[in-house]
């Protein structure tokens, strides 16, 4: 078991059977002990792979993607949500649905910081339904590059989004997969 299993079996918190509260230190108050720790475990995970952006979206991605990006000595690229005067019209854009807030956004990034020369790592708190992924692979072919992969810190397995991700030839790695969290019981694949 790693520390980021260890630490969701002690105070990660079940609602229902399809969402996990880890505020507590992931995505609301952030253990930065714990996120080095994730940062490292996903530089050894694709530190083969020669990436040089690192790219996620706002919010909750963002901590875990700049400690993975300083691993890798790399900048980290959010895609903001919603319409954004500040960066211009001069955006690539994809539409996502987001499971655990039940809407669609537009996430957008500036092309001024993605290109055909980029070679991205997807960096995310959570993996569900795959929509955030899927939308940032397709701003990533808009600006012409390659996702070399995917880091997800958890993942809900009994959910579609990991078998779409994998459908669509992403290299998904996963530091806490669930299995299942049927009556509050958390159960990571082995």
């Amino acid at each position: 078991m790693n520390c980021l299993e260890k630490r969701i079996l002690e105070e990660g918190v079940v609602i229902g059977d399809d969402i996990l509260k880890v505020d507590g230190f992931l995505n609301h108050r952030i253990d930065t002990v714990l996120l080095r720790q994730i940062g490292e475990d996903f530089y050894t995970l694709f530190k083969e792979k020669n990436i040089n952006k690192i790219l996620t979206v706002e919010a909750s991605g963002i901590a875990i993607a700049c400690y993975t990006a300083d691993q890798f000595k790399v900048p980290v690229v959010f895609a903001k949500k919603g319409e954004n005067r500040n960066i211009g019209k001069d955006v690539y854009t994809a539409e996502v649905f987001s499971f655990t807030k039940g809407r669609t956004y537009a996430v957008s990034v500036s092309k001024l910081y993605l290109g055909p020369d980029d070679r991205v790592l997807i960096i995310d708190d959570f993996l569900a339904e795959g929509n955030a992924v899927l939308g940032l692979k397709s701003i990533v072919e808009q600006a012409g590059g390659t996702v070399e992969g995917v880091g997800i810190a958890i993942t809900k397995t009994f959910q579609n989004g990991e078998k779409k991700l994998l459908d669509a030839g992403l290299d998904v790695r996963s530091l806490a997969p669930i299995e299942s969290m049927a009556g509050g019981k958390i159960v990571f694949r082995q």
